[in-house]
């Protein structure tokens, strides 16, 4: 199943706000892959979702190290996979997957296969400013549940 909703931050707190509702539904081996152009706010919205889970340590894109683990209330993953140049290439995904945490995955396209079937899609697109645009795609009964649950 795959469903679409949308939703319009106005400023980087808007985008902490919804990160925070999230942080709030998610639970362990969660997956959120998140796309846009470069500045569209991916990492803002990592940033504020690690902060909601209890990160306690500065978050930065790990773009040339393809991932950082994090601890939090749930082990927190987040992955950069921009450089990612086979995408077939075994990264040993899996591992992080289904070890017991919430797993971001940025630039997701570069390794699609790789992905489970199930899991949450969001496109931030820039909208000039500070606003953005986001979109949001649920593969899967469970994400279609909690992306419902956003929008209540």
């Amino acid at each position: 199943m795959n469903e679409e909703w949308t939703m319009i931050s106005d400023s980087p707190e808007d985008t902490a706000q919804l990160a925070n509702k999230i942080a709030r539904l998610v639970k362990q081996n969660d997956v959120i892959t998140l796309s846009g152009d470069l500045g569209a706010g991916k990492t803002t919205f990592t940033k504020a979702l690690a902060k909601a889970l209890g990160v306690n340590r500065t978050v930065t894109s790990p773009t040339f190290t393809i991932m950082k683990e994090y601890e939090g209330y749930l082990p927190f993953y987040h992955m950069d996979a921009y450089r990612v140049e086979d995408e077939l290439e075994d990264l040993g995904l899996d591992e992080y997957f289904e070890g017991g945490g919430v797993t971001v995955v940025e630039w997701p396209k570069m390794i699609e296969e790789q992905l489970p079937i199930d899991r949450l899609d969001i496109v931030i697109q820039y909208e000039g400013g500070e606003k953005r645009l986001f979109r949001f795609h649920a593969y899967g009964e469970y994400y279609v549940t909690l992306i419902k649950e956003l929008f209540r």
